[in-house]
């Protein structure tokens, strides 16, 4: 097996090695008895999941995305289009436009967000739970087939009463089920993108830990990991150890098998300057990965946004700091935003920063410019859950760029089949 540390990426070598093994091979069966053919055998991997069924997720009813929703069911198939707002004030409207027939898939699981009372939430599609999968997944539907599984969730409640971990068994059980079933019933053979945010990419980082890195067929339709706002550890100047042992860090868009990994501070966030950060941290002498899907090979870059134009439902809707009302600096006198999404090109930028007390982190920079019509800054923090940082728009601040990112990958991934 090839290692998968490699920056020209596993399947990318793979091929080198195939033609070199087909010339050899021919070389082979040319100096070999005729009675060797008889001896061959079929070495193609197989399905770990066949026949496997879930009693859950046989009901598409279960899933936010699926194919087999109607579009009025499905969340993967709202409206995303969006304003883009300049520097000069001047807008455009930038339509989202869903691949008819994708040739590769993708897997997302939610963060917290249930408000749920007990600590696991119900298997209801609530507002937290459609609003959050519009803003953080559907997006890929522009070359992604979608899958989002609704879960019994640890909840807010359980960050709150200490009981996250052990609702945490609940979660995965949940997540687990759910792959299963799509690798199964629907993959076909298809390459996967696995996507998550915070309590999702957790769980799914324990899918590609106990099932993916443990099954060839699995890593081998790995196209990538995008898990993000829950840290991957790595060992400090490596590209894959610690968590992952197979499932490299990416360093290039064409590389597959790899994983995005990141968690967002604001530039001068003075928890994070104070030590107090949650996200990012080391642990057993293992650093948090730090790739920035808008500049994999280091250094400064400006972000892909796409805020949502209107308010965040539920009890997480309550708990963010406003700093602004909008991407206007004066809002009331600001021309409507039609549609459901806007963004603001150039106007956060950032890059990924090891601090001097080992937090590796993605810096988040707002562009300010008191002389022109935009906001000058934007919102992201909690009012509780100190040392957060812009956890709630890790993936807000830079969905164009993950977007663009999974559609490469998947390109290679598909020209390497």
């Amino acid at each position: 097996m090839m290692p998968r540390q490699l920056q020209l990426g596993r399947r990318k070598m793979n091929r080198i090695l195939i033609g070199s093994f087909m010339i050899l091979s021919a070389l082979l069966v040319a100096c070999s008895d005729s009675g060797d053919n008889e001896k061959g055998v079929d070495q193609a991997l197989s399905n770990p999941f066949t026949g496997f069924a879930s009693t859950l997720y046989g009901d598409a009813a279960n899933w936010l995305c699926h194919p087999a929703l109607s579009d009025a069911d499905n969340v993967c198939a709202g409206n995303l289009d969006t304003t883009r707002i300049f520097a000069d004030g001047s807008t455009e409207i930038e339509s989202h436009n869903r691949e008819a027939n994708p040739a590769v898939d993708c897997f997302y699981v939610y963060p917290t967000v249930s408000g749920d009372p007990g600590t696991n939430s119900d298997l209801e599609k609530g507002p937290e739970e459609i609003f959050t999968t519009l803003n953080q997944a559907a997006r890929y539907s522009r070359f992604c087939r979608m899958f989002a599984p609704v879960y019994r969730q640890a909840t807010l409640a359980a960050i709150v009463n200490g009981t996250f971990a052990d609702a945490g068994a609940v979660a995965y059980a949940d997540v687990l089920d759910s792959f299963k079933h799509y690798m199964a019933n629907e993959n076909n053979g298809r390459g996967v993108i696995l996507i998550g945010h915070s309590q999702g990419a957790g769980l799914l980082k324990r899918l590609v830990m106990e099932a993916i890195e443990q099954d060839e067929y699995l890593l081998n339709h790995l196209i990538s990991a995008h898990l993000i706002g829950s840290a991957v550890r790595i060992p400090e100047g490596a590209d894959v150890g610690g968590d992952f042992q197979q499932v490299s860090v990416c360093r290039m868009a064409d590389q597959t098998g790899c994983v995005i990994n990141y968690s967002i501070y604001r530039e001068s966030d003075p928890e994070l300057a104070a030590g107090l950060a949650v996200f990012g941290t080391p642990s057993n002498g293992l650093t948090a990965v730090c790739a920035n899907p808008a500049a994999l090979a280091g250094g400064e870059v400006s972000f892909r946004n796409y805020f949502p134009a209107g308010g965040i439902p539920g009890v997480i809707g309550s708990l963010i700091a406003e700093r602004v009302d909008g991407p206007y600096a004066e809002s009331a006198s600001a021309p409507p935003i039609t549609t459901p999404f806007y963004s603001m090109p150039d106007f956060i930028s950032g890059r990924c920063i090891l601090d001097e007390n080992g937090i590796s982190y993605l810096q988040a920079t707002a562009n300010a410019d008191a002389s022109d019509p935009r906001a000058d800054d934007f919102n992201g923090e909690f009012t509780i859950f100190p040392g957060w940082g812009l956890h709630l728009v890790d993936i807000t601040l830079l969905m164009g760029d993950l977007v663009e990112l999974g559609a490469a990958q998947s390109t290679a991934w598909l020209q390497d089949q």
